[in-house]
C-alpha cells in the first residue's frame, strides 16, 4: 500500500507537500474531535440513565406504598395529592427517558460517522485506491450500510445521484413527518 506520510506541512511546505496528506489530516482530527466528545459525553449519559432509572423504581414503589395505606378521610386528600405529584414526576421522567434515546441515536449517528470519515481517509491517504471508481463505490456502499433506516438510505442515495444535501435533508424531514404524523423536531 502506498500510503501518503502523515502530518501537516502547510506551514512549510517542501516537494513532498500535498493537499492530499492535508485532507487527510483534518479528517483524522475531525473523528478525534467527535471521538472525544462521544467518550466524554457516555459516562455523563450513563449516570444519567441510572439515575432516572432509580428514580422511576423509586416513585413506582412509593406509590405502591400509598395505595397499601389504611383509608381515613384526611389521609384519602394528602395520599390523592402525593400520587398526583407522583405521577406528573413519572410523566416528565419519562419525557426525559425519551431525550435519552434520541442522545443515544445521536452518538450511534456521530459514531458513524467517525467510521465513515476514518474509512474516507484511508482511500484518500491510499494511491494505488484513490483514484479507482470501484474503491469509491465500495466506500459508498460501506458508508450506505450504516443508515438504519429507509429514510436515510433514501437521503444518501438521494446525494449520490446528485440532489442537493440541503434538498436531500428537506426530503428527508419531510418522509419523517410524515411517518410520524408531523411530529418530529430536529435540532
Amino acid at each position: 500500500m502506498d500510503t501518503i506520510k502523515l502530518g501537516s506541512r502547510a506551514n512549510n511546505p517542501d516537494m513532498d507537500w500535498s493537499q492530499v496528506r492535508e485532507t487527510v489530516l483534518m479528517l483524522e482530527l475531525s473523528m478525534v474531535q467527535i471521538d472525544t466528545a462521544l467518550r466524554d459525553s457516555r459516562s455523563s449519559f450513563e449516570v444519567l440513565s441510572s439515575t432516572f432509572t432509580a428514580m422511576a423504581n423509586f416513585l413506582s414503589s412509593q406509590q405502591e406504598t400509598l395505595h397499601s395505606l389504611p383509608t381515613t378521610e384526611e389521609g384519602e386528600a394528602m395520599k390523592a395529592g402525593v400520587l398526583e405529584t407522583g405521577s406528573h414526576v413519572m410523566s416528565m421522567m419519562h419525557e426525559a427517558i425519551i431525550s435519552f434515546q434520541f442522545y443515544d441515536r445521536m452518538g450511534q449517528r456521530l459514531d458513524h460517522v467517525c467510521h465513515s470519515l476514518h474509512s474516507l481517509s484511508q482511500l484518500v491517504a491510499d494511491r494505488s485506491k484513490i483514484y479507482s471508481p470501484e474503491e469509491w463505490m465500495n466506500l459508498q456502499d460501506l458508508i450506505r450500510s450504516k443508515y438504519t433506516t429507509p429514510e436515510e438510505r433514501d437521503m444518501f442515495d438521494a446525494v449520490v445521484l446528485g440532489v442537493p444535501v440541503e434538498e436531500a435533508i428537506n426530503k428527508y424531514v419531510a418522509n419523517l413527518q410524515e411517518k410520524a404524523g408531523g411530529d418530529v423536531e430536529l435540532f
